[in-house]
């Protein structure tokens, strides 16, 4: 696996023939190495970036704290099959004097983007900044995000991008809990409480939802159907102590 720091040695050493990208922020677990292998298997040369984008995070956020494990991301993508892991400083994405941004209007303004304002801005602006440098023909992302696959999707709708966005299914522990980077913030007791969200999803019903956190004691951001393209998804965001974690479940085919 060759790894490079800077754009122009990412554009040096890209590969030839079907080029697939994989965005992260590092800490990687299983979910990311899903992405990988399905990227693996379906293209010809494998890039993964790591980037904990600051322009995603609002001051009073995790940014600061957000897990970074840079030899430990390094091995278990190689393990997995990644050709090229680029792992851009702030400064190289974001120079002096960067004033350029990309705003997904509607999409961003809705669920996550209303609780958290300017998160889809930032992440709009370093995918597309990653497909500009990466060039590649597929980008691999999780279903967890199912608000940011469906505001990236719009932006390369919009945009006209030539890259084809694959969303897998969310990877998740045994006992139902989505994985996440964010996890391991969470103490012993959190994590048990944790699981009342995978829970509460699968009533597949908004109000029944609310009703099950609620009763679980648990803090919620929102909990409410995101309808895109002619998908639909379940969508919460919780608070279990310091932590704050999102997951959804998909709707298609049914009534809300």
């Amino acid at each position: 696996m060759k790894t490079a720091r800077t754009v122009e040695e990412l554009r040096s050493v890209r590969g030839e023939g079907v080029v697939g990208l994989v965005p992260t922020m590092g800490a990687l677990h299983a979910g990311h190495v899903s992405l990988f292998e399905a990227a693996r298997a379906e293209c010809d040369t494998v890039v993964a970036s790591i980037f904990v984008n600051p322009a995603q995070f609002a001051p009073q956020e995790d940014f600061a704290r957000y897990p970074r494990e840079a030899k430990r991301d390094a091995r278990i993508a190689e393990q997995a099959g990644v050709d090229i892991l680029f792992a851009p400083t702030v400064g190289e994405l974001y120079p002096p004097g960067y004033q350029t941004w990309v705003d997904v209007e509607e999409l961003s303004g809705v669920l996550e983007g209303a609780h958290r304002p300017g998160h889809f801005r930032g992440v709009a602006t370093v995918c597309l900044k990653l497909f500009n440098t990466v060039r590649p023909q597929r980008a691999y992302f999780g279903q967890k995000d199912a608000q940011q696959a469906a505001v990236l999707r719009r932006m390369v709708r919009d945009l006209n991008l030539d890259v084809e966005l694959r969303v897998l299914p969310t990877v998740r522990e045994p006992d139902g809990l989505a994985l996440s980077s964010r996890n391991a913030y969470l103490s012993p007791q959190e994590r048990e409480r944790a699981l009342a969200l995978p829970r509460a999803l699968q009533t597949r019903d908004a109000e029944r939802a609310r009703a099950a956190l609620a009763a679980a004691g648990v803090e919620t951001d929102y909990v409410d159907v995101l309808e895109d393209d002619g998908t639909r998804v379940l969508a919460a965001a919780v608070r279990i102590g310091s932590t704050r974690l999102i997951d959804n479940i998909p709707l298609e085919g049914e009534t809300q």
